[in-house]
């Protein structure tokens, strides 16, 4: 091969080198175009502070906050959030807490305020999203029975830290807003004016249902009723998310509470007797019955020492029933009566009553969501709703019944999330394992 005399070999290989180094470049740019298009393949997980009541075994902050360590299924064999847990605050201690050992294992760092704990001691905020778990502990109860947790003191810590550092970042708030309408209205305002991504709420909405069953978006709905178990406050929040995350997707979408009522023992079964609500829904709520066989009419009058009603009228018309029937039904379920059609549909909503408590993992999924993208994954709004009407319902208990009137409560919403049946649980193991 001959080479022209002024075109030495070395420049020739070098030019060659230079078109090589060139089509990698280019390679390598339009890798790199590829990789950021797809966030999640080299970005690292949210950073996510919890800040808890308190930490002991099966608590809400141990089915919530250890699946960021144990992955979904609390004992590290399932699928790991994609967030990554670097700090933790809890208000209380108590004897049996399993947070100090757990946050050792895995290397999280317990911190002393909530404000270290948000900004890791820089002065400024170091988290991409929060989980605010103020469930369970030792507080005392409001004059309606309720455990006034701390939530309006815990949140306005984190709000401290926001207007500080003048950063915001999602948070997710476990179960109720505030224990009264008055603490509620305190954080919304802040969340509002702050513009902060916020999402509160029970799991009751992602659960399981059986058979799977939804309301229609759109749906005229006529009347719905639920029965529920356990205690007013915690349990009652519950009931209230589950009848409302059916029925904020009728005609017209959520418009607020008008009035409750609560009622308890014999007044029970003569409003039921009287027509309060279609006795035939109770009857399918009954019949969904999946933990034991389900029992008629009759043997929940005579077997329920202390029944409790609550009834909720909204702004549009609808009526909602909840029956608490401690002794006889230890199960969520509901059912609803369709306006144009008068045809009814009844389910159950199903927990695991067992670990890894899998319901849980679908509550955090919600949350894992905003985290990522920033946007609320479901509307504030129902949560908001719900924590209002429980804290009139227990006012009209202490009241004897009396109809407590709602005109605050004109919550207006569409909701944007869907439900989905997750797929099914892994194998419940023993309460009390690890």
């Amino acid at each position: 091969m001959h080479h022209h005399p002024k075109f030495p070999l070395r420049i020739f290989v070098f030019s060659l080198l230079l078109l090589t180094l060139a089509a990698l470049a280019n390679t390598l740019e339009a890798e790199t175009e590829k990789n950021d298009s797809e966030p999640q393949s080299s970005q690292p997980f949210p950073r996510i502070a919890a800040i808890v009541t308190e930490y002991r075994h099966n608590s809400h902050a141990d089915v919530i906050v250890s699946r960021l360590m144990q992955t979904d299924t609390l004992d590290g064999t399932g699928e790991e959030p994609q967030l990554d847990l670097v700090s933790l605050w809890t208000d209380q201690v108590p004897e049996n807490d399993t947070s100090r050992k757990l946050a050792k294992e895995h290397g999280v760092p317990v911190y002393d305020s909530i404000e270290e704990a948000l900004t890791l001691g820089t002065g400024k905020l170091a988290m991409d999203g929060i989980l605010l778990v103020a469930e369970h502990g030792q507080y005392e109860k409001s004059p309606t029975g309720q455990v006034i947790y701390p939530k309006l003191r815990l949140f306005k810590e984190i709000e401290a830290v926001f207007r500080k550092t003048g950063q915001v970042v999602p948070i997710f708030h476990d179960k109720h807003i505030a224990d009264n309408w008055e603490d509620s209205m305190k954080i919304m305002s802040a969340i509002r004016e702050l513009e902060i991504p916020y999402m509160a709420g029970s799991s009751l909405p992602v659960l399981w249902r059986i058979p799977e069953a939804n309301t229609e978006r759109g749906e005229k709905v006529k009347e719905v009723v639920a029965t529920s178990y356990g205690s007013l406050d915690a349990y009652g929040f519950h009931a209230l998310e589950m009848v409302h995350c059916l029925i904020d997707r009728r005609e017209g979408g959520e418009t607020g509470v008008k009035s409750v009522q609560c009622l308890e023992g014999d007044a029970v079964w003569q409003a039921m007797d009287e027509g309060a609500f279609d006795q035939k829904l109770l009857k399918e709520c009954l019949g969904r019955q999946t933990k034991r066989s389900p029992p008629t009419l009759e043997e929940v009058r005579e077997r329920t020492p202390e029944p409790v009603l609550f009834i909720v009228n909204y702004n549009d018309g609808l009526k909602a029933s909840i029956i608490t029937l401690n002794g006889t039904v230890n199960e969520w379920t509901v059912a609803w009566r369709n306006a144009e059609t008068n045809a009814s549909t009844a389910t159950a909503f199903w927990t695991q009553e067992a670990r890894p408590f899998m319901h849980f993992a679908h509550l955090l999924d919600g949350a894992e969501k905003m985290f990522h993208s920033g946007k609320p994954t479901w509307n504030v709004e129902r949560t908001l709703l719900v924590s209002g009407t429980l804290d009139a319902l227990l006012q009209s208990k202490v009241a004897g019944g009396k109809v407590v009137e709602t005109p605050y409560l004109d919550v207006k919403y569409t909701p944007t999330w869907e439900w989905k049946q997750p797929p099914p649980p892994p194998p419940g193991r023993p309460i009390m394992s690890q």
